[in-house]
Parts: C-alpha cells; sequence; structure tokens
C-alpha cells in the first residue's frame, strides 16, 4: 500500500533507502578504484551493485554525474567525521587545530584511491572536490568559531573574521607539507601556535 501523497515515508522505508544509497555509493568507490573516474559508467555502478539502471535512477535521478558526485560528497563527510573523531578529546582550539592537521594528514595519506586518482586523474578529482569546497569550509568554519568564542582573542580580533581565516588557512595546509613535518605533533603544534593563532589568540 502507499502512503497518502505528502506522507513522509515511513521510518523502515527510509532505512531501506539509506542502505541502497549507500549500497551504490560503496559500489561506485570499488568502480573507480577498478578504472578511474572518467572511464566509470552507470553500467559499471549498477552491476557492481548488483541493482538495475532503472533502480539506480530512483535514487540518483542525476545518473552518473549525480552518482560521482554524491560519492565525492560521501568521502569528504567521512574524512570530516575523521577529523572530528581525533579531535573529540580537545578543549581548546590550538589542541584541536593541531590534531586535526595530523588526522587531516594521515587520512589523505592513507586514502588509496584518493592517491591513485590525484596521480592519474587529478583534474577530474579537483572539480569534483571544488562542488564539495564550500560544505568543507562551513562545518570547519563553525567548528572553529566554536573554539573561539572560548578563547581570549587579541584586541581588535572579529571571531567571525578570524574563524574563516583559521579554516581556508587549514585547508591550505591539509594538502601540502612545506617546511613543517605533518606527521610530527610538536612540529604541527608549532606551526598551529605560531602561524595559525600567533595574530588570533592572546598568550
Amino acid at each position: 500500500m502507499t502512503s497518502p501523497a505528502g506522507t513522509p515515508p515511513s521510518a523502515p522505508a527510509r532505512v531501506g533507502a539509506d542502505a541502497t544509497r549507500q549500497r551504490v555509493l560503496e559500489a561506485a568507490l570499488v568502480c573507480v578504484e577498478r578504472q578511474g573516474l572518467a572511464k566509470t559508467s552507470l553500467e559499471n555502478v549498477a552491476a557492481e551493485a548488483g541493482l538495475s539502471r532503472a533502480t539506480l535512477y530512483r535514487y540518483f535521478p542525476g545518473g552518473r554525474d549525480q552518482v560521482i558526485s554524491d560519492t565525492v560528497t560521501w568521502e569528504v563527510r567521512n574524512f570530516l567525521d575523521r577529523i572530528r573523531a581525533a579531535t573529540a578529546d580537545d578543549h581548546d582550539i590550538e589542541a584541536r587545530l593541531t590534531h586535526a592537521l595530523l588526522a587531516g594528514h594521515r587520512a589523505i595519506d592513507e586514502h588509496t584511491l584518493l592517491q591513485q586518482i590525484l596521480s592519474t586523474e587529478p583534474e577530474a578529482l579537483l572539480k569534483e572536490l571544488a562542488a564539495n569546497g564550500p560544505v568543507m569550509m562551513h562545518e570547519i568554519r563553525a567548528a572553529l568559531a566554536a573554539d573561539l568564542a572560548g578563547a581570549t582573542l587579541r584586541p581588535g580580533v572579529d571571531p567571525d573574521e578570524a574563524a574563516d581565516y583559521l579554516a581556508r588557512l587549514f585547508l591550505s595546509h591539509i594538502g601540502s607539507r612545506g617546511r613543517w613535518d605533518p606527521d610530527d605533533a610538536a612540529s604541527t603544534a608549532r606551526l598551529v601556535r605560531t602561524q595559525f593563532l600567533a595574530g588570533i589568540v592572546a598568550s
């Protein structure tokens, strides 16, 4: 029996839909790992997931482009979840930024698929990641704003502007080693203290 028009789907239906979506996203990751981002087709993903094309279109009306976009978004969420888990016990902004940088670099280094695509199809991946940039910025900026609210800031520092600045600085350092060792906690803490927070948080 179908639900009346306008009635939200039942909880079991939502759970089933979420499980099917995740099944498709996991299948898409397998396909991309096997044959690359550009060559992954909707047919490949459907076959890997054991579903029909019609079923995929039911959950992803935008077809192949939406499947790829949503898969990248899903991986971005997983990345942010990993950083959140690494900083869950931190109670000040210096510790949170330090552990977030360490966890972020480790997540990128250990992501075999990401490393593969970056070396073979960087343009395609960067295009997909660019669409998720606002999502990452919003979540990182919000977390930093909450930390700044509990910190003693230097005179004249605007908390919102500082959170935006730190979020951008964080994202720029996540993908580049620069002159510091992202695998060394002491080096990373020094970077955060001297380059991220020196002009923002009072000593």
